[in-house]
């Protein structure tokens, strides 16, 4: 596979070793300002120097082939200079020097560009305007893109890249850096890790009990969704009626990846709080009440591969895994979160709060029934108590928030979109996967994180294994959502309801 080379072994994913940064000298604490311009005029002196040497050449196209790898320790000193960083504005400037300084030569791009454009212009042989185009291939490389692939053949060097764009990140994320080179240097060493970590060089592992301590304690610190609070919780997630699979690379068996959890149950689940609070039905899983595998939780292990297409991956191995352990198993469905519904809905109470006397989210009667709760405006009153997870204390303002909160819930999954696809980030992966918006559940998740991010509502995607196929090409190719009638019939309230 081009770009992973015959340098990427068993080692290559197994941390680095930084070299030590160097004591503090003795002296004040706060240094004057001159002195602290001086230390940070020396720093970017030594940056510069280290990618003016560290960052290899670009040889001429003829000597692409013929020109020897740079010495391993050019890459090594990237690597502990790098790995000396301690402050993230440090590690961000010089990745932004990289990026800005070491990209592709643009006087070579548009010299090969006249090039092909002229050879199109004349009659020549197709071998002719094949190299042109080859060359113009070739001056598009980014020069950092050779120090990326030598230092992933160095003891660690993949691992090390995976942690380098985790900071690219999480420094792009702060503003610490920012700029069209950034991006696309950042996507540059994305489409990189995508082919080392293609699904060919995945393995599937299953957590027990029984798993080595290290692999479950980065089990329980990688959970993203619904945090793993001791080790009772823990065993509980991987104990009977429960499955909990990870991916790992081939080169490193038990480093985990990306996880997820499956609740073996009688029926499709609608509450998160019966899988990860309540007791399973027994010590020893009886098949015959297991009917349903509901995935309720996906967690990147490893940020620098976010946007590496792992989940999708996941879920369709574990789906097969299922099938062969249960053959008789017939359903197979997420229970889910939906980040950004509040923001969203908290976004409409505030501009027709700003209109006073306009209402286009609730029909009158439940406009009445709200106001006898809460007791005032209620556009302005629901924007401060939806703000957190105390309104869900009183049971009239529950029932009446049930239906208007509902269709507008499906609306927001179904209707709002982003370039055409839908705008929420969950229910856009789990249809590009070829599932279907199956259910919007009402108090699915009554913890303060789910009333706070989704009042509490939560979704099923079902998967149809047969279905999964066609449903994703419809999606991905002409936008179109697979929904249940209970879905579709709270958009149709919606859009009957409301004046959006």
């Amino acid at each position: 596979m081009r770009g992973f080379g015959p340098g990427l072994t068993t080692r290559n994913l197994l941390p680095l070793r930084f070299a030590p940064r160097p004591p503090r000298p003795p002296g004040p604490l706060l240094s004057s300002r001159p002195a602290a311009a001086a230390a940070a005029g020396s720093l970017t002196r030594a940056m510069d120097e280290l990618l003016r040497r560290a960052v290899p050449p670009t040889p001429a196209y003829e000597l692409r082939e013929k020109t020897p790898a740079p010495a391993e320790g050019q890459c090594a000193d990237f690597v502990s200079f790098y790995g000396g960083l301690t402050e993230a504005a440090e590690r961000a400037e010089l990745l932004g020097r990289l990026a800005q300084g070491f990209g592709v030569d643009h006087g070579q791009v548009a010299e090969q560009s006249a090039g092909v454009l002229q050879l199109r212009e004349q009659p020549r042989e197709a071998a002719v305007l094949l190299q042109a185009e080859d060359r113009l291939r070739y001056a598009l490389v980014p020069r950092y893109r050779g120090l990326f692939h030598h230092i992933s053949k160095l003891d660690g060097g993949v691992h090390f890249l995976v942690r380098l764009r985790a900071d690219l990140l999480e420094a792009q994320a702060l503003k610490l850096v920012e700029g069209p080179h950034v991006r696309e240097m950042n996507g540059v060493l994305k489409s990189m890790l995508s082919e080392w970590f293609s699904s060919g060089f995945l393995n599937l592992e299953r957590v027990t009990w029984h798993s080595p301590c290290e692999v479950l304690q980065k089990i329980s610190e990688s959970e993203a969704v619904h945090p793993i609070k001791n080790w009772m919780d823990m065993k509980q997630r991987v104990g009977p009626y429960r499955r909990c699979y990870f991916f790992s690379h081939c080169s490193t068996p038990g480093e985990p990846l990306v996880i997820l959890y499956v609740a073996l149950t009688g029926d499709i689940s609608n509450n998160i709080q019966a899988i990860v609070k309540e007791q399973p039905p027994s010590e020893t899983e009886e098949r015959n009440r297991i009917a349903a595998a509901i995935f309720y939780s996906i967690s990147l292990a490893q940020q620098g591969l976010q946007g590496v297409e792992l989940g999708t991956f996941l879920i369709k191995r574990v789906l097969k895994e299922l099938q062969k352990e249960f053959p008789h198993l017939g359903a197979f469905s997420s229970l889910s979160p939906i980040p950004g519904f509040t923001k969203w809905l908290l976004g409409l109470l505030g501009s027709q709060a700003k209109e006073h006397g306009r209402n286009e989210l609730f029909t009158e009667s439940e406009c009445k029934e709200i106001a006898e709760v809460v007791g005032g405006p209620i556009h302005e009153t629901l924007k401060v108590l939806l703000g957190s997870s105390e309104w869900a204390q009183s049971e009239k303002l529950v029932q009446a928030l049930r239906a208007p909160l509902m269709r507008l819930c499906a609306w927001y999954l179904y209707g709002e979109k982003h370039r055409g696809y839908t705008l929420n980030p969950v229910a856009n992966f789990h249809l590009q996967n070829g599932a279907v918006m199956w259910r919007i559940n009402w108090m699915g998740d009554s913890s303060p994180r789910g009333l706070t991010s989704s009042c509490g509502l939560m979704a099923n995607y079902r998967y149809y294994p047969e279905e999964t196929g066609p449903n994703s090409t419809a999606y991905l190719g002409s936008k179109s959502i697979k929904a249940s009638e209970q879905v579709l019939s709270l958009v149709a309230q919606f859009q009957k309801n409301s004046k959006l």
